[in-house]
């Protein structure tokens, strides 16, 4: 059970209207609980979703970047964050037998070097907080330094999401179960 209330824009209305706008233009309608219970501090939520779209921009393809996010989601346990991100995985390249074989990513042949690769930073990164040198140099001959630079942020930043689902209990949406 949620440890706030889930607000919704008639909860807020004349006060955080512009707030709620944004999260219907730049998220999905209806808005999603994780937002939702974020409300409750509207300045730290614009300014999270405006790092969030600065993350998601990275110059990572997308189909490495849904990759090492589904791999914290399922190092954390997470189902609100894999249940979220699947659909993002898709989109972006991850096949479903991919997706049902992240938490086994390094046996299986159905991931290339690259995938493993960063895959094994986010899985180094989620569960000892520090990546071995041995570990982050698979990466260096497939992402430049700034995009190393961008895996280590989406890292973390999808770390910090589930740490604050968590934290507040929020809870999987009825449409993603």
């Amino acid at each position: 059970m949620a440890r706030v209330k889930y607000l919704q824009r008639s909860d807020v209305t004349g006060v955080n209207d512009a707030l709620f706008d944004r999260l219907e233009r730049e998220r999905k309608v209806p808005t999603a609980n994780i937002f939702r219970a974020l409300a409750h501090a509207p300045d730290i939520l614009d300014q999270f979703l405006s790092y969030a779209n600065a993350i998601r921009a990275s110059s990572i393809s997308p189909k490495l970047r849904e990759l090492a996010i589904l791999t914290v989601g399922h190092c954390t346990r997470s189902e609100y964050e894999i249940a979220h991100h699947q659909s993002h995985g898709l989109k972006a390249g991850v096949s479903l037998e991919q997706l049902k074989a992240i938490p086994d990513f390094e046996l299986s042949p159905l991931f290339d070097e690259e995938e493993r690769a960063v895959m094994a930073v986010a899985k180094e990164s989620t569960l000892n907080v520090d990546v071995s040198d041995v570990t982050w140099n698979r990466v260096i001959p497939f992402l430049n330094d700034q995009q190393r630079v961008e895996l280590a942020l989406n890292i973390a930043w999808y770390n910090s999401g589930v740490r604050i689902m968590g934290a507040l209990g929020i809870e999987l949406e009825e449409s993603y179960r």
